[in-house]
């Protein structure tokens, strides 16, 4: 029997995605703005035959060190934060729906991946993450004493 490990965010996505849709009718309503209130960044996850691959959209950043991503127990992480200091005076504001601040998001891999050679590429509001995939060695046969 196969163990499956413990997610307990994967809940709260679906009781989030279960309200979108009462709500709205619609997957991506409640979303947006739970989304860009409470900075979770969206990401895609996918595997090719050598890597996982991830795609986060972070618009906004402006420095390096704005940004940490993590590779911890088959599990990736990306966090950091959002400044928009000096833009626009305060007492000026009309309206902010551009999210400013701490972000964080973390999503477990769909397969075993090295820390070791991970690329990281942010271009155009769109950090690319690509790890290269641990190939699943064959577990050691027992031998079993019978009597």
């Amino acid at each position: 029997m196969a163990l499956i490990p413990y997610e307990p965010m994967r809940y709260l996505e679906n009781v989030r995605r279960d309200l979108d849709q009462f709500f709205t009718g619609h997957p991506a309503g409640l979303a947006n703005w739970f989304d860009r209130n409470f900075g979770i960044p969206r990401i895609d996850v996918y595997e090719t035959e050598n890597e996982v691959v991830a795609k986060c959209d972070l618009p906004g950043l402006e420095k390096k060190d704005d940004l940490n991503i993590d590779i911890d127990n088959n599990v990736l992480t990306i966090s950091g934060s959002i400044n928009r200091t000096g833009e626009i005076k305060e007492n000026r504001m009309h309206r902010q729906e551009r999210y400013v601040g701490q972000f964080q998001r973390s999503v477990t891999l769909p397969a075993r991946v090295s820390s070791e050679d991970v690329k990281a590429v942010y271009r155009n509001g769109v950090l690319e993450v690509r790890m290269p995939r641990v190939n699943a060695t064959a577990g050691k046969k027992i031998d079993v004493e019978f009597h």
